[in-house]
C-alpha cells in the first residue's frame, strides 16, 4: 500500500509509533523513525532492520521542539531517500496533575512536544511534498481532544490543539494535494497508559462499548489507511480509534 514511499514517524522508538513503522514498512515505505534519545533510536533501527533491511530504515534524535533540528532531520532524510511522502507526529508527553498542583513548566513542556513539534514538523516537510506534487500529513490526536478530561488540563489543551492545526492545514495545503488528517485513538496499550493506575484505566475501560483497550497495531491499521492512495480524497479528517468510548 505505500510502495516506494518514504515516511517520517515522530516518537517511532515505542507503542503507536513503532507499530506504525513496522506497519509501514511491512508495506513497501522506507521509514525514518525519531525518537527522543539515542538508545532508544538505535534498538529501534536495529530490530526494525532485521526484519525489513537497513537500507529502508534511518534513525534520528533530534530535539522536536526546536525548528532547525527539525529542518535539517528533514532535509538529511530528503537526502538519503530521494523524497519525503508522509509525516507522523507522533510524538507526546501526558501529564494528570489537578489545575493546583500543576506545574507551569510542565504545562510548556507538555504544548511545547505536542503542539509546537508538530508545527514544526509540518512546516519542515511542505517544501518538500510540494516539490513531489503532493503529501500526507497524519498527526496523533486523542480522544480526551473530543470532550476534556478530569484532570491535567495541559494534554486535553494540546490535543485540541493538534485538531485546530490539522483542520487548518488541511484547508491551506489542500491545493498543493497535501493531505492533513488526525488519528485520535482512544485507552491504547502503550507505555503512556502502563503508567496510568490501573483503577483510572479500568474506570475508562468500563465506558468502552467494545469491553476493552485498544491494541497499538489496530491504532496502526489506521494510519496506514491514511496514508496510502486509499484515502486520496480523506483531508481534514480526526479519525476516532476508541471503541466507541462513552465519555
Amino acid at each position: 500500500m505505500l510502495k516506494n514511499k518514504v515516511a517520517i514517524i515522530t516518537g517511532g522508538t515505542r507503542g503507536i509509533g513503532y507499530a506504525v513503522a513496522e506497519l509501514f514498512l511491512k508495506n513497501g515505505a522506507k521509514v525514518a523513525v525519531l525518537g527522543s534519545r539515542a538508545e532508544t533510536v538505535d534498538k529501534a533501527v536495529a530490530s526494525l532492520s532485521e526484519k525489513f533491511g537497513a537500507e529502508n530504515i534511518a534513525g534520528y534524535y533530534p530535539d522536536l521542539t526546536e525548528y532547525s533540528a527539525v529542518e535539517e532531520m528533514a532535509k538529511d532524510v530528503k537526502e538519503k531517500f530521494g523524497k519525503i511522502d508522509i509525516l507522523v507526529n507522533n510524538a507526546g508527553i501526558s501529564a494528570r496533575e489537578p489545575i493546583e498542583a500543576y506545574d507551569p513548566d510542565a504545562f510548556k513542556n507538555i504544548m511545547d512536544l505536542n503542539v509546537t513539534a508538530v508545527f514544526n514538523g509540518c512546516k519542515a516537510v511542505v517544501p518538500f511534498m510540494k516539490e513531489n506534487g503532493g503529501g500526507c500529513i497524519i498527526n496523533t490526536s486523542s480522544m480526551v481532544a473530543k470532550e476534556g478530561q478530569v484532570s491535567g488540563v495541559g494534554y486535553p489543551a494540546s490535543k485540541f490543539a493538534v485538531n485546530g492545526l490539522t483542520i487548518s492545514l488541511s484547508r491551506e495545503l489542500g491545493k498543493y494535494n497535501i493531505r492533513v488528517n488526525a488519528v485520535a485513538p482512544g485507552v491504547t496499550r502503550t507505555d503512556m497508559v502502563a503508567a496510568l493506575p490501573e483503577e483510572m484505566v479500568a474506570r475508562v475501560a468500563a465506558n468502552i462499548p467494545m469491553g476493552r483497550v485498544g491494541e497499538p497495531s489496530e491504532v496502526a491499521n489506521c494510519f496506514l489507511f491514511l496514508a496510502s492512495d486509499m484515502a486520496s480524497y480523506v483531508s481534514g479528517a480526526v479519525l476516532n480509534v476508541d471503541g466507541a468510548t462513552i465519555n
